[in-house]
């Protein structure tokens, strides 16, 4: 215990260099302590196996599948089970919990369930049969909340509860990630006060400058880490700490506050990982893996479904592979979310120095023609710039009703459940849906196109039946199949990038015991490509044919090559 309180007294002066840091290290050794006495189990847990290529997490909301007079997190529950169960292994549920705005991310209290979605008795029947991740939103909280309420009212206990600024201060530095006012105005016993608000007006930013909101962000953790929680998504973690004078993003206290969090989990429950939701330049994104051991064991991979899109859509795959060769680990403890899709856009910032402005533009023009919306931040000069493209990925990558639509989709998604890290896959994605430009007219927000929800028995309906959805649905359900069986695809394994063909991208995926080696090739242009490969530059034995695994076609070898002819949008995994 003396090396543990060590590190959080250190973690703790970084921080807060004007406090008490011995009472405030006691007090956080007291929660620390509690929690181990409650729940010895989990301090027993070993985070050694904690992922493996087994490990595919679907991300979802609690009712994107409903059935009438049923709680949809009990609907959920069963659907997955019966079409999934058997493929996927962990959910990421995201925020359950009651909320005033913006599809749950405005929460009102972090400890209870939405009565709307279910009750706690129903997380834990999911989490009976998968793995769970949970939303730790805790960078603001909604303006209805007890405590922001509290604030309002001159409350003493939340009076240090929020950030409030000078309005006529100069927040030109302020990294802005929406084109809303940073600060707004609330009436309190003590006149008008201009309170921090990063996303809206309803999302109050807390003030972690106060190490009561800390530690009682801890204690949250804490909670849902005994409620099953066995990955813990840092929602908008960027932004935690302020500072006027500095953009306010992903500042040094930032990164403390995160480590410090990373040791107090160790310490109650070793199995339980961070996940960092960073959406940023890429080396500010991949920064969250601080030493490899001592921050987030994954980082969302922000990069990915932007330059994975560009490609598709340009037919050339050259930005994407040459990226795709500084995807290294800083250890053996840390690796990346790899996601396509999400309820959110596809953010553009991290493609910053890795795209031009031309090939973003390009992006950001055919998602207009393909039905999307475009996302505006503000700039320090009072510019606007493109900041996130809304729309659906598949609707996305070109016509949904062109034939070869859903084998097209099926190869951008094959991409990144080739990519060495954990697979997170999207509801939307495993249906295959389209946008849904109905539900931005009906609640008056772009990123609504991508968050339909649906009732069961159309849903069962339209994936029995010859449809988009059944082919995206059988064919993903085919690779994730494959996928869980083959040791290469760890998350730890070994990885290296192919300069094959400007339209192919293509690596090879080797396991931890170097025992098997993978060559998944993935054509992304519309063209028959032919490619011809010299076994003797490989780590392969260029005696018998390669089996390609998703196929099961076999492939000759002749004077130590390996030729191949690619149709459109096929995916080849070989050994």
């Amino acid at each position: 215990m003396k090396k543990i309180q060590e590190k959080i007294s250190a973690h703790l002066a970084f921080i807060y260099k004007d406090k008490d840091i011995t009472a405030l290290t006691n007090e956080l050794i007291e929660i620390i302590n509690d929690y181990k006495e409650a729940y010895p189990e989990l301090a027993a847990t070993s985070p050694q196996g904690r992922v493996s290529e087994k490990d595919v997490i679907l991300i979802t909301y609690g009712d994107m599948v409903q059935k009438a007079d049923e709680a949809p997190l009990k609907t959920l529950s069963e659907f997955l089970q019966k079409y999934f169960g058997d493929v996927i292994n962990a959910v990421h549920i995201l925020p359950f919990f009651p909320y005033s705005s913006d599809d749950g991310f405005s929460v009102i209290d972090y400890r209870q369930v939405n009565p709307n979605l279910g009750e706690w008795e129903d997380i834990a029947e999911l989490g009976e049969n998968f793995r769970l991740m949970f939303d730790a939103v805790v960078n603001h909280i909604s303006a209805e909340s007890t405590e922001f309420q509290g604030f309002l009212k001159g409350d003493p206990k939340y009076k240090d509860f929020f950030t409030v600024t000078d309005p006529n201060a100069d927040i030109s530095k302020v990294f802005r990630p929406r084109s809303l006012p940073l600060l707004t105005p609330f009436q309190t016993p003590e006149g008008e006060k201009h309170v921090w608000t990063t996303f809206s007006a309803d999302q109050i930013d807390l003030n972690f400058a106060n190490p009561a909101v800390l530690f009682e962000v801890i204690k949250v953790l804490l909670f849902y880490v005994a409620h099953c929680a066995e990955f813990i998504r840092l929602d908008a973690v960027t932004y935690l700490w302020k500072d006027i004078e500095t953009s306010c993003a992903n500042l040094p206290e930032t990164h403390r506050i995160i480590q410090l969090v990373r040791t107090v989990l160790d310490e109650v429950a070793p199995r339980t990982a961070l996940i960092t939701e960073t959406n940023v330049p890429h080396q500010d994104n991949i920064a969250y893996f601080g030493d490899g051991l001592n921050e987030a064991q994954m980082v969302y991979n922000f990069v990915l479904p932007p330059i994975v899109l560009h490609s598709f859509q340009s037919g050339n795959a050259e930005k994407l592979s040459q990226w795709a060769t500084t995807l290294e680990l800083p250890s053996n403890q840390a690796t990346f979310f790899n996601f396509l899709a999400s309820h959110d856009g596809i953010g553009l910032t991290p493609t910053k120095n890795i795209l031009t402005p031309e090939e973003i533009n390009a992006v950001v023009q055919r998602t207009q023609n393909l039905g999307g919306n475009i996302g505006y931040k503000s700039n320090g000069d009072g510019s606007k710039s493109p900041y996130e493209l809304n729309i659906n990925y598949l609707s996305a990558l070109g016509d949904p009703q062109n034939p070869i639509a859903a084998k097209r989709f099926l190869a951008a998604q094959s991409i990144m459940l080739a990519l060495r890290g954990v697979p997170g896959i999207y509801f939307q994605s495993l249906i295959g849906s389209e946008n849904w430009s109905e539900g931005v007219e009906k609640y008056g927000y772009n990123r609504a196109i991508n968050r339909q929800k649906l009732p069961i028995e159309k849903l069962e309906s339209e994936l029995s039946l010859p449809s988009l959805r059944q082919r995206v649905y059988q064919g993903y359900h085919h690779l994730l199949d494959i996928r869980q069986t083959q040791p290469a695809f760890h998350p730890f394994g070994g990885q290296k990038v192919l300069n094959l063909h400007p339209s192919i991208f293509g690596l090879i995926r080797t396991s931890l015991d170097e025992d098997q080696n993978l060559l998944c090739l993935h054509n992304i242009s519309d063209q028959e490509i032919e490619i011809a490969l010299d076994l003797n530059l490989l780590p392969f034995k260029n005696t018998n044919p390669f089996s390609d695994i998703i196929s099961d076609k076999s492939f000759p070898i002749s004077n130590g090559k390996l030729k191949l002819h690619l149709a459109p949008y096929e995916v080849l995994w070989l050994k």
